[in-house]
């Protein structure tokens, strides 16, 4: 455990940004999993506007840092092929 009162404050930041980081990691899952649940169904309005959601969920994570711009690109793109084939 850290000794400095500075560095205490900055250990119990990182838990509780960890803590937000995941919260945020486990909604873009989910939005991910809507979106497949959407396609399995074929459901094709539901699907796209759950790809919609998903998409601006994951760019907002992606600009918070949380997620690898790479990372989310290649799940939009995934996602948007996933829907692109159920038509």
């Amino acid at each position: 455990m850290a000794n400095i009162k500075s560095a205490r404050k900055r250990a119990h930041q990182a838990v509780q940004l960890r803590i937000h980081n995941m919260r945020l990691r486990t909604t873009v899952r989910t939005a991910i999993k809507n979106v497949n649940k959407a396609v399995a169904a074929g459901n094709q309005d539901a699907a796209a506007k759950a790809l919609r959601d998903s998409q601006r969920l994951i760019d907002r994570v992606v600009a918070k840092g949380v997620m690898h711009r790479n990372a989310g690109d290649r799940h939009k793109s995934r996602l948007a092929h996933a829907l692109k084939g159920m038509k």
